[in-house]
C-alpha cells in the first residue's frame, strides 16, 4: 500500500472560526468618557455566516448540551429576532451546516477520482479526507453523526444519512476498480462488502472522535488501518 501523505487537501476544508462579536454600539460612553467607534454593520450575508461559525463553535464544546436559538443570539451579541432575519427555523441554520460539509468533502472527492488512477489509492484518500475533515471540525464532526441532531428535525438526520449513502456509494466504484484490477471472480460482491466495512469504519472513528470529548483522533494509526481494510 503507498504512504498516505501526512495532510492532504481536507486539512484546508476547516470551517472559518468565529469573529469576536461586534463592541459596544456607537455612541455608547468608552472608558474615560470618550465615544466608542460606530459599531460597523455586516456586509450582505456576513451576518449569516457568523451565525453559521459561532454555532459550528458552540458544537465543538466537549458534552454541549442542546443550544438554543438564545444561546446563539447570545453568543453573537444580538436578538433572537435578529437570527431569524437570516434564518426561518434552527433547521435552516444546521442545513446550512450541512451545506459546508457536503460542498467541502465531496469538492475533495471530486478531485481525487480525477487526479487518482488506482482504484484502491482512490478509497484510501477518500476515507482520509473526510476523517481528517471531521478531526479539523469538531463541531461539524458532532453534525456529521447526529449526536447534534438528536433534538432537530428528523429531517436533518436523514440528510446525513444520504451523505455517508454518497461516501459509500463513491467507495463502492472505486473498490470496484480496485478488485477488477485484482482479477476478482466476484468484483460487485467484494466492492459492495469492502465499501461497507469502510463506511462503517469512517463513521464509528468519527463517533469515537465525538464521544471522547475530541480526544481520540479519527486519524490514527489510520495507515495500518487502510492496509487492512483496502
Amino acid at each position: 500500500m503507498p504512504d498516505l501523505p501526512e495532510e492532504t487537501e481536507a486539512a484546508q476544508a476547516e470551517a472559518p472560526r468565529p469573529q469576536t462579536p461586534a463592541e459596544a454600539p456607537a455612541g455608547a460612553a468608552a472608558p474615560g468618557g470618550s465615544e466608542a467607534p460606530a459599531r460597523k454593520r455586516p456586509k450582505p450575508g456576513e451576518r449569516r455566516v457568523q451565525i453559521l461559525q459561532t454555532l459550528a463553535s458552540m458544537l465543538e464544546q466537549p458534552g454541549a448540551e442542546r443550544i438554543t436559538t438564545a444561546a446563539l443570539a447570545a453568543a453573537l451579541s444580538v436578538s433572537e429576532a435578529a437570527l431569524y432575519r437570516h434564518f426561518a427555523s434552527k433547521a435552516q441554520m444546521f442545513e446550512g451546516l450541512i451545506d459546508f460539509i457536503e460542498s467541502s468533502i465531496f469538492g475533495l472527492i471530486n478531485q481525487i477520482t480525477e487526479r487518482e488512477t488506482s482504484g484502491s489509492v482512490q478509497a484510501q484518500r477518500i476515507t482520509q479526507v473526510v476523517l481528517q475533515f471531521g478531526e479539523k471540525n469538531p463541531g461539524m464532526t458532532r453534525v456529521m453523526v447526529g449526536d447534534a441532531l438528536v433534538f432537530e428535525n428528523e429531517r436533518l438526520t436523514a440528510r446525513m444519512n444520504q451523505f455517508f449513502d454518497r461516501v459509500e456509494s463513491q467507495l463502492r466504484q472505486s473498490l470496484r476498480l480496485a478488485v477488477d484490477e485484482a482479477g476478482s471472480s466476484t468484483p460487485t460482491v467484494e466492492a459492495n462488502g469492502r465499501a461497507s466495512a469502510l463506511t462503517a469504519f469512517i463513521v464509528g472513528r468519527l463517533q469515537r472522535y465525538a464521544r471522547s470529548g475530541f480526544k481520540r483522533s479519527p486519524t490514527e494509526q489510520l495507515d495500518i488501518a487502510l492496509g487492512l481494510l483496502t
